[in-house]
């Protein structure tokens, strides 16, 4: 399966330089990416993740972050599925993050 870890969890290793470990992933769609993105997450939408799996390494743990921790609860479920053994979700997803006052980057849409 998968492990929740919070925000703030995530913030503190972030700060301590252990984030770099974690493929971080955002699964929502391109735009909601473009808004605002927690710094360093690449974007894999979940309508595009089956897809797009081979671009996730199962020699690294996966952190999955969407806006509030179902459709990336949804992914991790779906990577433990294919055999992905180190899956974390970021349970409080990017709205938490932001109304914590942490963070975020904008992109352009694709």
């Amino acid at each position: 399966m998968y492990t929740d870890i919070s925000t703030d969890e995530y913030r503190e290793q972030s700060a301590a330089g252990k984030a770099g470990a974690y493929q971080f992933i955002d699964v929502r769609e391109d735009e909601e990416y473009a808004e605002g993105h927690i710094p360093g997450a690449i974007n894999i939408p979940l309508s595009e993740f089956m897809a797009r799996v081979d671009e996730i390494s199962e020699e690294r743990p996966a952190l999955l972050v969407c806006n509030t921790g179902v459709r990336s609860s949804q992914a991790a479920m779906f990577l433990a599925s294919m055999g992905y053994e180190e899956i974390y979700n970021l349970e409080e997803g990017t709205k938490g993050w932001k109304q914590k006052g942490y963070a975020v980057e904008s992109a352009p849409a694709p």
